[in-house]
């Protein structure tokens, strides 16, 4: 983007004129020029006009209802800017509060929106897997679809096809179609309790998936299908294990994936699925059908997105980059390691050919962050998948959340949410994919005991930084009709992790603690946590999500 330098003067009465010109600029490009008398947009076509209203109305937020005479020439750096939203664990969001993200994400230029799925799309004859999650119906989806396409965003149908099944294999009616019933080893150290992915050498996993995609593509009307098939590291350790030690694990994932393909041609789309288990096998990316998306994903400042989008780009695959805001796990967001990754991932995208930049909002074990909470996240990729290098993420980021994202005019803010998200380092333990303070809060069996590492003088400096990130929240003047949840919110999740030191410091000391004080604090934030959930998501999940807590 190159911006000409304004010229003195206040103009005044500036008249809009809108062009559309393919030959002016480049696909998705704009113009915008301001005199004292107008204020023209000439765009490569309907969606570039789009943006170049919405820069318009950016500068309208920097510089008042006239602007100072200038020059815009704008385009993307990467055709596709999406948003992939977990809407599975364990947060369903209302319809208003999709459409209302839909908003806030347009005004970004993002062009294509996920939700991810396990088990929460009303699928007809499976009632039993989603009857008490809230799920999204077929008319709720027609309606967000044609929201989205009014506003240029594609919405991208997505359903996990392979692992990530346990909330339909838990159910008598599906456990047969699992690949291990009762559970299997993981790659990250500890055994994982009951079934997982679904079995790919059973003919019945297809006729399942083939049911539920006849039944949700439909609501559509974009030509794409994200299939998942991630992380399936129960593949060999199951049923399909004999076959997995005759031809190797990757020649029968790959089977199943191909079989997939089938299924999704047959339906008249575009087959996108994660890479993380493809690219670990070259020789199997070679044999990946030519029409297929990668989608290479990794959530890590240190982060191996630069080498996942070499092998894609040597073998011919087109694939996209897939950073996250690092959101989920957390509470309060980890900002530095967000901005690296986003970074990073916008970086190797361009580096290696990406067709697309796909920003995620995880919600694991208890989806327990609030939506504010990913805004910085969320602004992160919307600014480096446009343009990279006109957006380094550095100190005038917070300046941009409080315009673009909280309409805060204290400015107060973009800096709260960047600090409150760096809390995560104070406690001195680094953690990948989840803070320190979130394993207090919500330990797992699945992982390592929560305490070790940690130090009384690591909890109070926590404890410290989350009173200091917070203590300007009242200050804020936010334009938003939400402003007042938004404090509620952050509120809330300060209070939790005032809690989870707490709760560390009786760990370390139980003749210091007081159980019946903690267990009163809890109960607050218990309370506290389901108000704030339901003002924006369905009543389905949120027990799950608070016996993570209790």
């Amino acid at each position: 983007m190159t911006i000409q330098p304004p010229a003195p003067g206040a103009p005044r009465d500036q008249q809009v004129t809108e062009t559309v010109d393919p030959a002016a600029t480049r696909p998705q490009g704009y113009l915008v020029e301001a005199d004292e008398q107008a204020i023209r947009l000439i765009a490569h076509d309907d969606a570039a006009m789009f943006y170049a209203r919405q820069t318009l109305a950016q500068l309208h937020r920097q510089h008042g209802p006239t602007l100072p005479p200038l020059r815009i020439e704008d385009w993307p750096d990467f055709p596709v800017r999406g948003v992939m939203l977990d809407i599975s664990r364990d947060k369903v969001p209302t319809m208003a509060t999709l459409l209302g993200l839909v908003d806030l994400l347009a005004s970004w230029k993002i062009n294509q929106l996920q939700l991810y799925t396990e088990h929460t799309f009303a699928y007809v004859g499976h009632e039993e897997v989603w009857r008490n999650a809230s799920p999204m119906t077929g008319p709720e989806i027609r309606e967000l679809d044609e929201y989205c396409r009014a506003r240029f965003i594609e919405l991208v149908p997505n359903q996990n096809s392979f692992g990530h099944m346990e909330r339909w294999l838990k159910h008598p009616r599906y456990l047969p179609l699992a690949e291990a019933p009762d559970g299997a080893q993981t790659p990250w150290g500890y055994r994982w309790k009951g079934p997982f992915g679904l079995c790919p050498t059973d003919p019945r996993s297809l006729r399942l998936l083939a049911d539920l995609y006849a039944q949700l593509l439909p609501n559509f009307s974009s030509p794409l299908f994200n299939v998942g098939c991630d992380e399936t590291f129960d593949i060999g350790q199951g049923r399909s294990k004999a076959q997995c030690e005759t031809r190797g694990v990757e020649c029968v994932y790959l089977d199943f994936l191909q079989s997939i393909h089938q299924l999704v041609d047959v339906l008249g789309r575009r087959m996108m699925f994660w890479g993380d288990i493809i690219v670990k096998h070259p020789d199997s990316i070679r044999q990946l059908p030519s029409d297929l998306i990668a989608l290479c994903w990794d959530y890590e400042a240190t982060n191996d997105l630069d080498s996942q989008a070499a092998r894609f780009a040597e073998s011919g695959i087109p694939f996209y980059v897939c950073p996250g805001t690092s959101s989920w796990n957390s509470i309060s967001g980890r900002t530095d390691n967000m901005l690296a990754n986003q970074r990073a991932a916008a970086a190797a995208g361009l580096a290696h050919g990406a067709i697309g930049y796909l920003n995620t909002d995880w919600g694991d074990n208890g989806h327990l962050q609030y939506l504010p909470i990913s805004f910085a996240g969320l602004a992160a990729g919307a600014a480096v998948s446009w343009c990279l290098q006109s957006n380094p993420l550095g100190p005038e980021f917070a300046a941009a959340l409080d315009l673009h994202a909280f309409a805060d005019e204290a400015a107060v803010m973009g800096k709260l949410a960047l600090q409150f998200g760096n809390v995560y380092q104070a406690v001195g333990k680094p953690m990948s994919n989840r803070s320190a303070l979130f394993s207090i809060l919500a330990p797992s069996s699945a992982h390592a005991d929560p305490m070790q590492g940690i130090t009384m003088q690591g909890l109070d400096a926590a404890e410290a930084a989350i009173d200091a990130s917070i203590s300007r929240l009242g200050g804020a003047r936010m334009g938003r009709e939400d402003a007042s949840l938004i404090q509620r919110e952050l509120a809330s999740a300060a209070a939790m992790l005032r809690y989870a030191c707490r709760r560390g410091r009786s760990a370390l000391d139980p003749a210091a603690g007081d159980g019946r004080e903690l267990a009163d604090q809890l109960h607050g934030i218990v309370d506290s946590h389901r108000r704030c959930w339901l003002a924006r998501n369905r009543p389905g999940g949120l027990d799950d999500s608070v016996s993570r807590l209790v």
